[in-house]
């Protein structure tokens, strides 16, 4: 993507009434003025509030909106450029249950207040094969703990990948740490049983995987 075309996104961004893009600073200093308070200042009802952690071009938070206008969906992504297409989908389509955050993963929980968040997507990440990248990967002890926090007592996360070895990192670790994995396939289009929402909506890349027949594994678990 040119620099003249990113520039015209991060613009077009500014103008959408889902698009929020605070400063770290703004963030880390607590003045996100959403936290604790999407229900009642933006979305302007009770629903439950699922977030979509990385999300790209936002094609799941927008297809979950679409397949459940009865919650919340927010996308997460540092990369504004890429969820403008998410964004500007949403206000054509009159969809006013989905919105974006531009930030940080970490720092979500600047952006949610403890027990606001009823589900959590985590879609494609990268995999951060490499040991020295364990820190960054996104089911790791660190973030699950985060995720904890910002999650109800009962809420659920899943996992979307192609990567064979996130799957299988992530299913080990939550055996060991005692978590409870509520199904766990490792090729959801060839295993009868996945959920609609999870081979029902599809990325533009998930899209190439199947192409080539790379199987598509998910996790939905609970954090003890």
């Amino acid at each position: 993507m040119g620099s003249k075309n990113k520039l015209k996104r991060f613009k077009e961004n500014e103008t959408f009434q889902n698009v929020f893009q605070p400063t770290r600073e703004e963030v880390v200093g607590g003045e996100f003025p959403l936290k604790g308070k999407w229900n009642s200042d933006f979305f302007k009802n009770d629903n439950p509030i699922i977030i979509e952690l990385g999300c790209g071009k936002g094609e799941y938070s927008v297809g979950l909106a679409e397949k459940y206008p009865d919650k919340n969906f927010v996308g997460i992504d540092i990369k504004g450029a890429r969820f403008w297409r998410g964004a500007k989908t949403a206000v054509d389509e009159g969809l006013h249950n989905v919105a974006f955050v531009r930030t940080q993963i970490e720092l979500i929980e600047d952006i949610f207040a403890t027990h606001e968040v009823s589900e959590i997507w985590i879609t494609f990440p990268d995999p951060q094969i490499k040991y020295k990248r364990t820190k960054h990967r996104m089911t790791n002890s660190e973030f699950l703990k985060l995720y904890q926090r910002i999650l109800k007592p009962d809420g659920v996360v899943n996992l979307k990948t192609d990567s064979e070895f996130m799957h299988g990192y992530t299913l080990g670790l939550l055996h060991g740490e005692g978590h409870e994995v509520l199904y766990a396939n490792h090729n959801v289009y060839k295993n009868e049983g996945a959920p609609e929402e999870v081979i029902g909506i599809q990325t533009f890349y998930e899209k190439q995987y199947l192409e080539i027949n790379k199987a598509i594994t998910y996790i939905r678990f609970k954090i003890k």
